[in-house]
């Protein structure tokens, strides 16, 4: 069994990975930048070491500094977590030439899969149905043009390495081929240092549908059910739920053999996620696999009862999967807010800066997976997600409103948040009857404006502060009054300021 662990990340997820080694009496490591000497990660592992400046590139992205500090601490497995190196080969073959076991799928399996035109021949092979379009890089605008003219209108010219909506540009017309070619090869570029681009049908606001799957050293591979993850923007997702709303029950066992077969084809270790697209007649098609693990993994925990950092763990030190296909069963409904410091009212500028104050929910069903707290400076190196809200209920209605007032309780002040606009999204009917895809957020941009005007008209933070003058004034009335305590004040003071605070929609009364 793995003894001692580095985990090559920040954030929540550095954090969440130090829970699960605790409970597994696994000592962990935290590695930090100079900017996050002060982060909650390094305050819980069992030891931290510094590994570089603030920027990713000089820190969280240094192969070398990392595999150095692994063997200089003495630690036997690293866990990449999600994003920086987690879907690096040459980081997981470095790991193994230092004898140090790389929690993730096998280094030729992360090069075959992720390279989208690899993964797609390797998909069309085993009979997966795949998304139409080219299994080749474009070398020129003209080819691109042909191409575009072969496949029909609209496509997308899609980055053939990483993800995350980077070097992606939708095409619906030929005279937008020539300026979407060259800026996604220029994105894809600077973002992955691989400028290969290729060609896919663009599918018309489809259902992002994917499968978390698991996968051991002995050959067993089963999958862990599906997350609906169509809320997105720019191709960022914002809100994942599990069961998704969209599949019929029929539907959901097919796309799961068919995620099992996916993985199988490429002898799969680990945890990963197989992404399809669903149009709207349910017809599917594989998008892409993921080899590691996704941010929105806790929803499948959640309706599922599993650990998937344990599971990632106990596959890397080499046991068989204790769990057959049959063993795994759906119970209830989870949902997931990405909480992100940015301001939705300023095109999502990201909002660091000084967190003064944080009420987390709490309660039955509600998890908060985070690594901000009072006193914290968030800082502006880095993705602006700073926590991840998940709700648990019986049923999907049930999860809605517990989301609710799950984000009605969380406050943050010091920095703007997109709670309010999460909020909002809640309150969408589109979201709540389940009649949405990933144009959600377009179609509705109206009536999540319209509901955050009139049920979030002020700034958070100024509500608070309102209400910490309103009671010092009152204090200083209660002083000039001859009161020492609210009981003793006369009568009309404090009718005074629950009037004004009912005007201003400052108290809940």
């Amino acid at each position: 069994m793995i003894k001692k662990i580095v985990i090559a990340n920040r954030g929540e997820i550095a954090v969440r990975i130090i829970r699960s080694c605790r409970e597994m009496g696994i000592c962990s490591v935290a590695l930090y930048s100079d900017a996050d000497r002060m982060s909650k990660h390094v305050m819980l592992a069992d030891e931290a070491y510094n590994i570089g400046p603030a920027p990713s590139k000089e820190s969280y992205l240094d192969l070398d500094k990392i595999v150095e500090a692994t063997v200089a601490c003495g630690a036997d497995a690293v866990h990449p977590g999600y994003g920086f190196l987690s879907e690096n080969t040459d980081f997981a073959r470095k790991c193994e030439a230092a004898g140090i076991t790389f929690i993730g799928p096998r280094a030729e399996t992360i090069d075959q899969m992720g390279d989208k035109i690899s993964a797609r021949k390797s998909m069309i092979a085993a009979g997966v149905p795949v998304v139409p379009g080219i299994q080749r890089q474009l070398e020129s605008a003209a080819e691109a043009e042909q191409v575009c003219s072969e496949i029909g209108f609209p496509v997308i010219i899609k980055a053939a390495s990483g993800g995350g909506g980077k070097g992606m540009r939708l095409v619906r017309s030929a005279a937008e081929v020539a300026e979407a070619y060259t800026s996604a090869k220029s994105e894809a570029l600077a973002s992955f240092g691989d400028e290969t681009v290729y060609i896919e049908k663009y599918i018309e606001e489809p259902h992002h549908i994917e499968f978390q799957i698991l996968g051991d050293k002995h050959g067993n591979i089963i999958h862990l059910y599906d997350r609906e993850c169509s809320i997105q923007r720019r191709h960022q997702k914002v809100v994942e739920e599990s069961p998704s709303p969209f599949l019929t029950p029929e539907l959901r066992q097919e796309m799961g053999r068919t995620a099992v077969t996916a993985a199988k084809a490429v002898g799969y270790v680990g945890a990963g996620t197989i992404e399809f697209l669903v149009d709207k007649n349910r017809n599917y098609w594989f998008l892409e696999m993921n080899t590691r693990l996704q941010v929105e993994h806790p929803v499948t925990e959640e309706v599922l009862g599993l650990d998937l950092v344990k599971e990632q763990i106990y596959i890397a030190s080499g046991e068989p999967l204790h769990l057959k296909q049959t063993d795994v069963i759906q119970r209830g409904h989870s949902i997931e807010c990405r909480i992100c410091a940015e301001d939705a009212d300023n095109q999502f500028m990201p909002c660091p800066g000084l967190i003064k104050q944080i009420t987390e929910p709490n309660g039955l069903g509600v998890r908060v997976d985070s690594y901000i707290y009072e006193g914290y400076e968030i800082p502006l190196y880095y993705d602006p997600m700073i926590s991840k809200l998940i709700v648990r209920a019986t049923t999907r209605k049930y999860a809605i409103e517990r989301m609710r007032a799950a984000l009605d309780e969380y406050k943050i002040t010091g920095i703007k948040t997109n709670i309010p606009y999460l909020n909002a999204i809640m309150n969408t009917p589109d979201f709540v009857h389940g009649t949405y895809d990933t144009a959600f957020l377009e179609k509705n941009e109206e009536a999540i404006s319209t509901y955050r005007l009139g049920n979030h008209p002020e700034d958070t933070e100024l509500i608070e502060d309102m209400a910490m003058i309103a009671a010092q004034i009152n204090y200083l009335v209660m002083q000039e009054e001859g009161a020492t305590t609210p009981a003793a004040a006369p009568t009309g003071t404090l009718n005074r300021w629950r009037e004004f605070g009912k005007r201003k929609g400052v108290l809940g009364m």
